[in-house]
Parts: structure tokens; C-alpha cells; sequence
């Protein structure tokens, strides 16, 4: 589990860090190898060893010319999740209301609801011929809920005495 955890904060992190941290543990060993070497009298290990202490700290020198570059599947996983960032605020806008409240302030009404309010306006106009029941006839040609909603009206008007 420890190693799982390790592997994906190691994926996380930069690799210009990486490199830096390892050319440390590098400089690190080889001073201690060094230092191993004068307490033998040995001169081909200090030799070696002061050797890859100067090639690391060569690293750390070239490192100050390195960029990081983001990975293009961490990329993909940041554009798809923004996505669904902005699908969830639009479903939430809209299964709250607030949809409905902004198509309003924009003025985007439906076609169907213009035209409705449209018709119950030249309704109410006395200088216009159009009559209720013209507006219902609409209304149930346009609207499958409305005319079914309309038709059980009527049948339970006609069953009451």
C-alpha cells in the first residue's frame, strides 16, 4: 500500500526536483565514499569519489536550464475534469431554477411559449379576432400534456350532473 502511495506522489512530483534531490543523495555518497577512502589511504577511491562529486555538482549547474514540461496525460485529465466541472454547474443551474431565471433575463424563450403568449395577447386585444376558443385550439395542437390534460377536464366536467 506504502509502495502504491510512493509510486503516485513520485508520478506527481517535478522531475527537475527529482533530479535534483537525487544528484544530492549522489553528492551525499560520494563524500562519504571519499571520506571512506582518506580513512584507508586508499587514493583511486578518493580519486573516484571526488570525481563524481564534481560530475553531480555539473548536474546541479545544468539544472538551472531545465524546464518542467506537464505530461499530456495529466493535461487530458485536467481538460476532461474541467468539463465536468462545467456540465455540474450547468445541471445544477438548471434543476434548481436558476436556468429557467437566466434564459429569462437573456431573453431566450422557447418558440412554442412565444408563440402561446402571443396568441393569449391578440386574445385579450379587442381589436383582434382572435377568440378563447382559438386559443385553446393552439394550445392543444402544440402542447401533447396540455390537450390530454384538457380532454380528462372536459370528461370529468360531462360526468358531474
Amino acid at each position: 500500500m506504502y509502495r502504491v502511495a510512493l509510486a503516485f506522489l513520485l508520478a506527481g512530483c517535478s522531475p527537475v526536483s527529482r533530479i535534483a534531490n537525487n544528484t544530492n543523495e549522489i553528492r551525499t555518497q560520494a563524500q562519504l565514499l571519499a571520506d571512506h577512502g582518506m580513512a584507508i589511504n586508499d587514493p583511486v577511491v578518493v580519486t573516484g569519489a571526488t570525481r563524481i562529486d564534481t560530475l553531480a555538482a555539473g548536474i546541479h549547474i545544468a539544472l538551472g536550464g531545465v524546464e518542467d514540461k506537464e505530461s499530456a496525460w495529466l493535461n487530458t485529465v485536467w481538460m476532461i475534469a474541467a468539463a465536468a466541472v462545467v456540465v455540474g454547474v450547468c445541471y445544477l443551474l438548471w434543476s434548481s431554477g436558476l436556468g429557467t431565471f437566466v434564459r429569462i433575463a437573456i431573453g431566450w424563450l422557447p418558440r412554442r411559449q412565444r408563440q402561446d403568449a402571443d396568441l393569449a395577447a391578440g386574445m385579450l386585444d379587442p381589436s383582434k379576432p382572435e377568440d378563447a376558443r382559438e386559443y385553446i385550439a393552439a394550445r392543444r395542437a402544440s402542447d401533447p400534456y396540455f390537450d390530454a390534460a384538457f380532454k380528462k377536464a372536459r370528461a370529468g366536467k360531462k360526468e358531474t350532473p
